[in-house]
């Protein structure tokens, strides 16, 4: 932890928690863990809510305005003792006495960052502001899910966390690159001013159950066009790659981060690196060879290579992904197939 605070010009000003309640120290009272998802009920958010329900350690507060979560993904813990959801945008105030934060909220992708821009914006900067200053209050670990958006159209691949990113700063997907850029630059900032506990995660392409099945982002267009017999379509060149990290190697990724002594940031992704040909192409073989596959224009600022050099946190949380894309993608179909009321053949 030393050489890593160092390395990131930490002042070790680490003070402890305040006590939020004198029953935390009786006798009689078992403490749980009071953990605040926000963005619980998003798609990562709620496998995350999963994972740590699953403890029964843990009290889990889920905080989502559900501009593109949904009360369906947490639906199973609702009424539950350990478990609250609270409808409220994190670029307001929040008020609740907590030990880890989880900071998920934001739209992740193109079609709903795009749709509000200021939006995203605020919700990166404003609510990262407002998570920090919950922390800094009641004396919180927090982590912050970052994006392999920091890395932008990159110049170098494969991109390791020293890499500083070729970004465009007044693009059409500037709101969400830029925004999670001055986020980790907010949480090293309270870091080292006032030695926040501070955990900070890339995280490169995650698919899974529960992605909104049209939200434009490649893996869910691909099976959703082939469920409905549509043309799968693929930007041109159709060379473009990006890795693909199933949700549950995710989730598991960003709790040992949570858990271990790196502040990050740590990149969490899947090294396997595809074209979107190819990912087409696999998509066909699974879901419906019938369909064929097109190609359509590009939009602006889409980078052109994503692969995560992963060294960095296999050595420090022991972590690696296990589910290769051939075993994930049909967990994912099957879950899309029955949300589009679609019967298998």
């Amino acid at each position: 932890m030393a050489a890593d605070n160092a390395s990131n010009g930490s002042l070790h000003t680490t003070k402890p928690a305040p006590t939020p309640s004198p029953l935390r120290a009786s006798k009689f009272f078992q403490a749980n863990m009071r953990i605040l998802v926000t963005g619980g009920a998003g798609f990562i958010g709620s496998h995350l809510v999963d994972n740590l329900m699953e403890n029964e350690k843990n009290e889990v507060i889920v905080v989502d305005n559900y501009f593109t979560g949904s009360k369906d993904n947490v639906r199973k813990w609702i009424g539950h003792p350990r478990f609250e959801l609270i409808r409220h945008d994190v670029t307001e105030t929040l008020l609740v006495e907590v030990d880890q934060i989880y900071h998920l909220a934001c739209p992740a992708s193109p079609i709903f960052y795009k749709h509000n821009p200021v939006k995203t914006i605020k919700t990166n900067v404003m609510g990262t502001l407002n998570m920090l200053g919950l922390a800094k209050r009641v004396g919180a670990r927090i982590l912050l899910t970052s994006t392999s958006e920091v890395y932008g159209d990159p110049l170098v691949h494969p991109q390791p966390e020293s890499y500083w990113g070729n970004v465009n700063p007044i693009g059409v997907r500037s709101c969400y690159d830029e925004g999670k850029r001055v986020a980790e630059t907010l949480m090293f900032d309270y870091h080292r001013q006032h030695g926040i506990e501070i955990r900070i995660a890339r995280i490169f392409n995650t698919y899974g159950p529960r992605m909104n099945i049209d939200d434009g982002r490649v893996v869910s267009n691909f099976i959703a066009q082939a469920l409905r017999d549509e043309p799968l379509t693929v930007q041109a060149p159709g060379t473009q790659t990006r890795s693909f990290c199933y949700v549950s190697d995710m989730v598991d990724g960003l709790m040992r981060l949570m858990e271990g002594k790196h502040t990050g940031p740590i990149n969490i992704g899947n090294p396997g690196e595809f074209t979107m040909l190819e990912l087409a192409e696999t998509v066909k073989e699974i879901v419906n060879p019938k369909v064929e596959i097109k190609m359509v224009e590009n939009t602006p600022d889409d980078p052109r290579q994503r692969k995560p050099i992963i060294s960095q946190a296999n050595k420090s949380l022991g972590w690696e992904p296990k589910v290769k894309l051939r075993d994930g993608l049909p967990l994912m179909v099957e879950d899309f197939r029955q949300r589009l009321g679609v019967p298998k053949n």
